[in-house]
C-alpha cells in the first residue's frame, strides 16, 4: 500500500442524561483501570469486558479525549509527521513506500501490464477526494463517482485498456479545483511530472496534505460549537464510561478525601510523614466532629492547587482529570521555573538595588539570560546555578558600571554569587517564599478570579507578574472547565466529607 502521510493531533455532541454516580470506595489501582486504558485487559478490571466493550470504550475515551483537546487547546490542529530518517521505524517505512511503488512501477511496465496495484491506488485515491468535498457539493460528487467508477475501471483493467496517465491527470486537476491556495504550488509541481508512477506517488504526497487541511478546517469550523455544548459533551461521554466502569471514581475521591484531611489537620513537623497519606485513605467519619470543615468547593481548590506537587511515584492521579495530565506537569514545569527565575530577581536587586532593576531594559535582558541557562536546572540544578549566578553578577556589575554607579565588591559580588548558587537547594529559604507565595496566588486565582488577584498581587512576586500572570490564566482556565464538567461527580463525593448544612454555612469568602 502507498504511504498516506501520517498526521498526528496538535494539541457531534451526543444529548443523554448525565447524573452523577456514587462512586464505590477507593482501593484498586490506577495502573489496572486507568481512564486512558493503557493497561485495559480483562483481568485487570473488576467488571470484565468483552472485546466489544472494550473496542467501544476505547472509541469514546478517543472521542472524549479530541474533544477536550479541541475546546482547552486553541492551538490544536493535526500536522504532518515524519519519522526521523534514522530511526528504525523510519528505515523500515521508507522500504516498504520505496518497494511498494517499485513493484507499481514493474507492473506497469510489464507485457501485457498488471493493473492490480493500480486499482487499489486508484480507489483509496477516490475515497480521499470524496472525503474532501463538503456536503453541498453533490455534482463534484456525482462527477467522482462517474470518472473513477470501480467496477468500470476493474473491466477496462481485464481487457488492458485502462489509461492510468489519463487517470491521473483527471485527478489532477481536481486536486487543483479542491486544494487549499496554501497547497497550490505543491499541486502546480505536479504538472510537470510526466512519468506516470511519480506523477501517483506524488499525487498521494499532496493529497495526504489535503486530506490533512481539510481535518484542520473542519476542527477550525467545529470548535465553537464544541465550545458552547463542550460541557454537557463531555459529561455525557464520562457517564457513559462511567456506567461500564463503575469505580472509575476511585483515585478522584481518594484525592478529595486527601485534600479536605490536610485543610483540617496541622501540617505534622516532618513534611515527610505519611500521617496524611494514611488518614486518606481511612473512612472521613472525623468531618462529623470538626467545627472547622472547608467548604467544598475550597477543597476543590486547594485540590487543585495541590496537582501542581504531584508524586507521581506514590499517589494515582484523579480519573476526572487525567486527559489534562500533561498540560499540568507542563504548568508546574513553568511554576517551578518562574520560581526560581524571581529567586534569582529578588537576591540580585538586593545588591544591587531598585535603581538598576527599575530600567525595564535591564530586567528582561536579566530575565532572558537567566531563562536561557536554567534549560539545565533539572537534570542538573547546581550546574545550572553556577552558570546562572555568574552571568548574573557580570550583568549586575556591567550595569552599575553603564550607569555610573558604585560597583559591587569583591566581598558582595562573592556573597551574591553564594547566594545564587544557594537557590539550587529546594530548601532555600528565599525559594521556598517564592514557592509558597506564587502556589497561593493560584489559589487566589481559583477563588476570587484574575481580576481581584491582580489587583493584590503578592510581595515578591512583582518583578515576574506578567508571567505568572499569564500562567495565572492558563491554570484557571483549565480548572474552571473542569469544575464545570465534573461538578456533579464532585459534590456527589463531597457530600459524605463536608457535611452540606456546615458546607453552605462556610462558603469562601476568604483564603
Amino acid at each position: 500500500m502507498p504511504k498516506i502521510e501520517k498526521t498526528v493531533l496538535q494539541n457531534d455532541p451526543n444529548e443523554a442524561e448525565s447524573g452523577a454516580r456514587k462512586p464505590k470506595t477507593p482501593g484498586q489501582s490506577q495502573e489496572n483501570k486507568s481512564f486512558c486504558l493503557d493497561d485495559h485487559s480483562p483481568e485487570s478490571q473488576h467488571e470484565v469486558l468483552s472485546v466489544t466493550d472494550l473496542i467501544e470504550t476505547v472509541n469514546e475515551v478517543s472521542k472524549l479525549s479530541i474533544a477536550h483537546e479541541i475546546v482547552v487547546n486553541q492551538d490544536f490542529y493535526v500536522e504532518e509527521s515524519v519519522l526521523p530518517p534514522n530511526s528504525l521505524e523510519g528505515r523500515i517505512m521508507e522500504m516498504m513506500y520505496n518497494a511498494f511503488w517499485d513493484h507499481l512501477e514493474d507492473q506497469l511496465s510489464s507485457i501485457p501490464p498488471d493493473f492490480t496495484c493500480a486499482l487499489e491506488l486508484l480507489k483509496e485515491v477516490k475515497e480521499i477526494l470524496l472525503s474532501l468535498l463538503l456536503p453541498r457539493q453533490n455534482y463534484l460528487r456525482n462527477e467522482i463517482e462517474e470518472a473513477l467508477d470501480m467496477d468500470l475501471l476493474k473491466q477496462e483493467a481485464e481487457h488492458e485498456a485502462l489509461d492510468v496517465p489519463h487517470l491521473s491527470n483527471y485527478i489532477l486537476n481536481l486536486m487543483i479545483r479542491l486544494c487549499a491556495p496554501v497547497r497550490d504550488e505543491a499541486v502546480q509541481k505536479l504538472e510537470s511530472i510526466t512519468d506516470p508512477v511519480q506523477l501517483l506517488k506524488g499525487i498521494f504526497h499532496v493529497l495526504g496534505l489535503m486530506k490533512m487541511d481539510m481535518v484542520n478546517y473542519t476542527i477550525q469550523n467545529l470548535r465553537p460549537y464544541l465550545q458552547e455544548h463542550s460541557v454537557q459533551y463531555e459529561r455525557t461521554k464520562f457517564q457513559q464510561l462511567l456506567n461500564k466502569q463503575p469505580s472509575l471514581l476511585d483515585c478522584t475521591t481518594k484525592w478529595l478525601i486527601k485534600t479536605a484531611i490536610d485543610l483540617t489537620t496541622p501540617s505534622p513537623s516532618s513534611p515527610d510523614s505519611p500521617r496524611s497519606s494514611r488518614m486518606a485513605c481511612s473512612s472521613p467519619n472525623w468531618a462529623a466532629n470538626n467545627s472547622e470543615l472547608p467548604s467544598s468547593t475550597m477543597v476543590l481548590y486547594e485540590g487543585y492547587v495541590n496537582l501542581l506537587l504531584w508524586d507521581s511515584d506514590i499517589e494515582e492521579f484523579p480519573e476526572t482529570l487525567l486527559m489534562d495530565r500533561m498540560r499540568l506537569r507542563e504548568i508546574e514545569s513553568q511554576l517551578n521555573q518562574l520560581t526560581i527565575l524571581a529567586s534569582v530577581l529578588l537576591v540580585a536587586r538586593s545588591f544591587s538595588g531598585n535603581i538598576l532593576f527599575s530600567t525595564p531594559k535591564f530586567l528582561d535582558k536579566l530575565k532572558y539570560i537567566t531563562m536561557a541557562l536554567m534549560e539545565e536546572f533539572n537534570p542538573r540544578p547546581e550546574e545550572a546555578m553556577v552558570s546562572v549566578s555568574e552571568q548574573v553578577s557580570y550583568e549586575i556589575h556591567q550595569g552599575l558600571k553603564n550607569m555610573g554607579l558604585t560597583a559591587l565588591s569583591s566581598e558582595k559580588t562573592a556573597s551574591l554569587i553564594g547566594q545564587l548558587q544557594n537557590i539550587a537547594e529546594k530548601e532555600n529559604c528565599v525559594r521556598s517564599i517564592i514557592d509558597q507565595r506564587s502556589r497561593f496566588f493560584l489559589k487566589c486565582c481559583l477563588v476570587h478570579g484574575m481580576q481581584e488577584s491582580l489587583l493584590d498581587f503578592p510581595g515578591g512576586l512583582i518583578l515576574i507578574k506578567e508571567e505568572l500572570a499569564e500562567l495565572g490564566w492558563k491554570f484557571v482556565n483549565l480548572m474552571h472547565h473542569n469544575q464545570q464538567v465534573f461538578s456533579p461527580y464532585y459534590e456527589e463525593i463531597l457530600k459524605d466529607i463536608i457535611p452540606p448544612a456546615q458546607a453552605q454555612e462556610k462558603e469562601v469568602e476568604s483564603i
